[in-house]
């Protein structure tokens, strides 16, 4: 299981391996990647202390990272000098060739929640000719009409209820 090491773990590793202790004993004994110790150390030596931080923010495109993965396919140039060369995790860029081994885009997905679909009614497109813009009142009309005799049909049975109870009619 892979575990998060911190920047004070990562400094005491490569201050070990400063001292002259052995990288492949030291991986053993604290069940250390050698890889991943070895990747600290040549980052510890090329740039410091910040190094031993972890790499940049930054997002590379669909292009660079097919010319970062060729570097390394064509020119056979070892994976720790192109991780060093572009700052990058040994992780990513083994990723970036899995993906394109599987046939899967090198594109940046979009990050965070996709955007809503508006709620808002669809705008009415306004009636072009006269016989349209009748056809639209004639709607209009007939479900205010609809919607008038539902609240008088309502009120008739509101009020018959009553009725049968013994109460008098609300004057609402």
């Amino acid at each position: 299981m892979y575990r998060h090491h911190t920047f004070e773990e990562r400094l005491l590793v490569v201050g070990r391996i400063k001292l002259g202790e052995p990288l492949e004993r030291l991986c053993r004994e604290e069940r250390l990647d050698k890889k991943m110790v070895r990747q600290w150390h040549l980052r510890y030596q090329k740039y410091g202390e910040e190094g031993l931080r972890g790499t940049r923010s930054y997002y590379y495109s669909k292009k660079e990272k097919i010319k970062i993965v060729e570097e390394y396919l064509a020119k056979g140039l070892p994976l720790q000098e192109i991780c060093l060369r572009y700052d990058l995790n040994r992780s990513t860029i083994q990723t970036w060739m899995r993906k394109i081994r599987q046939g899967i885009s090198l594109e940046n997905r979009r990050r965070g929640r996709p955007p809503k679909a508006p709620m808002s009614r669809p705008k009415k497109k306004a009636p072009q000719t006269e016989l349209e813009k009748l056809q639209a009142e004639n709607l209009r009309l007939r479900a205010e009409n609809a919607l008038l005799k539902k609240v008088k049909a309502l009120v008739e049975e509101e009020k018959a209820r009553a009725r049968l109870n013994g109460q008098k009619p609300s004057t609402n």
